[in-house]
């Protein structure tokens, strides 16, 4: 997903992924949920986060890196 997102597959892949996205409803959704998802997050800003929400998410991006 993320390769495809980020325009990364070889075209053979990306043809084989459009076909299953194409067929399967369960992946389509996830696809259009994370292409929001980038979409709403771009337009954040630093500073648009509250500081504790920033270090609430640095703490748990780093304790999942850890795991």
């Amino acid at each position: 997903m993320t390769d495809y997102l980020e325009h990364a597959l070889p075209a053979q892949d990306q043809a084989r992924f459009e076909d299953h996205i194409s067929r399967c409803v369960g992946c389509s959704n996830y696809l259009a949920q994370m292409q929001r998802t980038i979409q709403v997050m771009g337009k954040l800003s630093e500073e648009s986060i509250a500081p504790q929400a920033r270090d609430d998410l640095l703490r748990a991006f780093r304790d999942w890196k850890r795991a």
